[in-house]
């Protein structure tokens, strides 16, 4: 279902104007082993005005191609108040896709209106539901936010382990990460106030935030979206430090 949203925002022209980002754009397109289905978007650049109704029509008519019936509608968003929005940015546009067929399912797409910068892109080939290119961050950049998501999310009182699965996955593949990218996402939600972070600077937060993670919480939030879950058994705050020293950075 998310490849034939994809489908529809390429066939409307989305991906001129914003690339496809998060931890769907990381399993669609990179094979990362982890169940995800909300869709992630980040505009090139900053438009305050823009809308996401006139992408409603092609996004309708691709689901119709195959026989899917959908209903698109905005959410309001309002204080935070629940934990499936607790990270979503106020210049951010949210959106849930409800299809119809034999198995009712909901997709959530949002879409943030004023990006942070210094990030690069790539086209990359998806063959289902037929071929195209979907504009996506590229590896480096992903990784960025992904660790800005790890060090800063709020999450009230539980952990995001799925984070914490991801970061092993990225240093496992020796992916660099893009410090200047992390540096601009940290500056914009005010948890960084220079202009510029060191690689002993990053790595000094990381070990912090490492220190307080309660990692039987982390295992217990992703185990039921991966389908080794023995593969958690490793966990611990040493291993994530000894990842940490293996980060490369671009």
């Amino acid at each position: 279902m998310q490849e034939i949203a994809l489908a529809g925002l390429n066939r409307g022209g989305f991906f001129e104007k914003a690339a496809f980002y998060g931890g769907t754009c990381l399993r669609i397109f990179h094979g990362l082993p982890r169940f995800s289905e909300d869709l992630d978007f980040s505009l090139l650049r900053p438009q305050t005005h823009f809308s996401f109704e006139p992408y409603f029509k092609t996004l309708r008519e691709e689901f119709a191609a195959f026989g899917f019936e959908v209903e698109i509608t905005a959410k309001q968003k309002t204080a935070v108040t629940d934990i499936a929005s607790a990270f979503l940015k106020k210049s951010s546009s949210l959106y849930d896709v409800q299809v119809a067929g034999q198995k009712a399912m909901k997709i959530k797409l949002e879409v943030d209106t004023d990006p942070p910068l210094q990030f690069a892109t790539e086209e990359k080939l998806l063959i289902q539901p037929y071929s195209f290119y979907v504009k996506c961050f590229a590896l480096p950049d992903l990784f960025a936010g992904k660790m800005h998501a790890l060090l800063y999310r709020k999450w009230q009182n539980r952990v995001k382990g799925r984070d914490w699965f991801d970061y092993e996955w990225y240093v496992r593949r020796g992916i660099a990460l893009n410090l200047a990218h992390f540096c601009e996402r940290a500056r914009q939600s005010g948890d960084w106030a220079s202009d510029t972070i060191t690689k002993q600077e990053f790595l000094a937060l990381l070990q912090t935030r490492v220190h307080t993670l309660d990692v039987a919480s982390a295992r217990q939030d992703v185990v039921r979206f991966v389908k080794d879950a023995e593969a958690l058994n490793i966990w611990s705050q040493d291993y994530f430090l000894q990842l940490g020293a293996m980060l490369v950075f671009a």
